[in-house]
């Protein structure tokens, strides 16, 4: 069998505070969580915060929700936890993601993604409406990432709003939406060390409102 290693990262779990102020207005405006998120890494003047992926789940225990952050770099989230009410409970944050793979290796896997395809017409990209086609840009991305997909579970979250601020002041900010699609399923890797890539560099485009953090765990099934 083949193995592969590679660099390691990082991957925190942050549980969020359903009635903080703060966390419902970043829930609604994911670019904005984003700009939260980054300011546990470096600026551009000290290295820079390398990439960094995220998404928003569900507790099992409560529903509360969790935010869990893919990184190059480690980071200090010190500045979360002196928010007043905006985290549950302490960060935890594991350094040796992603772990080593094989080939044929079996893994149980989350993705939130936004799905895209380039209109010949207009040029512009638009989201992949239809289950059909939406499960098969995911067996693409798998086979340009290195994995194949044995089963999955679409389920369409239809288009998020979102804004991005273009000066400091809300008024100014450019409205736009993306279609938000989460595939539950199982996946075997083909190619590990090309998967590896995958698992740090996402999947799909709007990275930094929460899609493309490619979450992976092994199948005990």
């Amino acid at each position: 069998m083949t193995t592969q290693s590679a660099s390691k990262g990082c991957l925190s779990r942050l549980f969020l505070n359903p009635r903080s102020r703060q966390v419902i207005s970043e829930m609604e405006r994911p670019y904005e969580l984003h700009r939260t998120v980054m300011l546990a890494f470096p600026d551009a003047e000290h290295g820079g915060p390398g990439r960094v992926l995220l998404r928003i789940d569900e507790s099992p225990q409560g529903g509360n929700p969790v935010l869990l952050v893919q990184s190059e770099k480690q980071p200090n989230w010190s500045h979360l936890q002196s928010l007043p009410r905006y985290l549950l409970a302490a960060p935890e944050t594991r350094t040796d993601y992603p772990p080593a793979f094989i080939h044929g290796q079996t893994l149980v896997f989350r993705l939130r993604a936004n799905p895209t395809r380039r209109n010949n017409e207009t040029r512009k990209r638009e989201g992949i409406l239809t289950e059909e086609k939406q499960r098969e840009w995911l067996v693409r991305k798998g086979q340009a990432g290195g994995f194949d997909v044995l089963s999955v579970v679409v389920t369409d979250e239809s288009f998020k709003s979102a804004f991005r601020k273009r000066t400091g002041k809300e008024e100014n900010s450019k409205p736009m939406s993306h279609l938000s699609v989460t595939y539950d399923g199982v996946l075997r890797v083909t190619d590990p060390s090309c998967f590896h890539e995958t698992l740090v560099a996402g999947i799909g485009s709007a990275k930094a409102f929460g899609f493309g953090l490619l979450s992976v765990a092994t199948f005990k099934g």
